[in-house]
Order: C-alpha cells, then structure tokens, then sequence
C-alpha cells in the first residue's frame, strides 16, 4: 500500500511540476509584456505631446484610446512579489472569473519562499478549487471569494473566504464534513497533511454563507 501511495505522489508530483511550468512560463510573459509597457511609456508620452502640439485632438484620443486597452491587458495580472504564487492565484483568478465569480485579491509574498513550489500549489490550489466550487452552487450576483496573503513576522499568512449556499456548518471529529458528498474531501486531508508536515497552522470558519480557511506557514 505504501508503494502504491509513493507512486500516487510521485505522478500528482510530475504532473503538478508540468502544470506549474507551463502557468510560470505566462506569467514570465505577462512580467516581460509589463517591463515593455514601462519601457515605452515615454515614447507614448513623446507622441502624444507631438500630436497636442499639432493641435490634432483626434489623434490624441485614438492613441490613448489604444494604450488604455493595451493597460487594461497588463493590469489584469496579480503581481505579488513572488512569481511561483502569482503561477497559481492568477491561473484560479482567470478561472474562476471565466465562470462569473467576483475575485478580491490582496497578496503581497517575499520574493523567496521556504514552502516548496509543490506544497504550495497543492495549499492553494486546493484551496481555490474548493471556493470555486462551493460558489457555483450560488446564482452570479451572489458568487465572490476574497484572497489575502502577507507575512506576519516570519510566517506567510494566507486568507481565503467564499460565499456559500450553506448555513453554518458543525465540525464533526474536529473537522468540517465536505459538503460534495461521500467519496469527496481528500483535497482537504491533504491540505492538512502539508501544513502539518510544514508545521504550519490552518483554521477553517463557518458562517451562514459564507466560509473561511486561514493558514500560517513558518518561513
């Protein structure tokens, strides 16, 4: 059974490190597109102020018409100091707003981590996923998750809150019941089972309608 387990891991391991690879290498590209809108800002500037002073008003507003929609695609990446953590919240922001749920993101990480890439993708990632599908029981006016990540001393804090459709809910053997049903709810076990292994601490609130998870990793 341990053998199977280690062979389990090491897939869940190889095809996380891919996944990962392929969300770093966007948001490599979305860094680069940011440095070059920076780069070029005073050559945008320099063409606007040639265009005022041939008094062609027109031109003016067709140029910055075309930078707001090139910012408008920068702007639309989180940037929170550290790339592997913006690889995985701006991967779940793009989906869960391609299925119409309102995202509030307030993240600010070190540029180094001790957690591990791995052990990261699967706190967070899991950690989406569940808010993600616990919002799609709602009507889209109602769906919303809030993300809140920084350092409290030496520890990475990390704050994740969505809307649900459920009342609150009891903890049953100290933990929260999953609410998908029998043969679901392995995510939340290994959740556990990593900050535990990183010594870490997690608390799971429930509110009528809402429900909240709150981790503290050593780094």
């Amino acid at each position: 059974m341990k053998l199977l387990d280690k062979l389990i891991d090491k897939r869940i391991a190889e095809y996380q490190n891919g996944l990962l690879a392929a969300h770093y290498a966007e948001v490599e590209n979305m860094y680069r597109q940011t440095r070059g809108w920076r780069h070029d800002y005073r050559n945008h500037i320099q063409v606007l102020a040639g265009y005022a002073e041939m008094g062609d008003l027109e031109a003016v507003k067709t140029y910055l018409r075309e930078l707001r929609f090139d910012l408008e695609n920068v702007d639309t990446v989180l940037r929170t100091g550290n790339k592997m953590t913006d690889v995985i919240l701006n991967s779940k922001i793009s989906l869960a707003k391609s299925k119409n749920i309102a995202v509030i993101a307030d993240a600010h990480v070190p540029v180094s981590l001790t957690t591990s890439e791995i052990d990261l993708c699967i706190i967070m990632g899991n950690l989406f996923d569940n808010a993600i599908e616990a919002c799609m029981q709602l009507s889209e006016e109602e769906r919303m998750i809030r993300i809140y990540m920084d350092m409290k001393n030496t520890q990475l804090y990390m704050s994740f809150t969505n809307t649900t459709a459920h009342k609150k809910q009891k903890k049953e053997a100290g933990r929260f019941r999953s609410t998908k049903g029998v043969g679901h709810g392995y995510g939340l076990v290994r959740v556990d089972t990593v900050i535990e292994r990183c010594q870490g601490y997690i608390n799971r609130n429930s509110e009528d309608g809402a429900f909240t998870t709150e981790v503290l990793l050593p780094q």
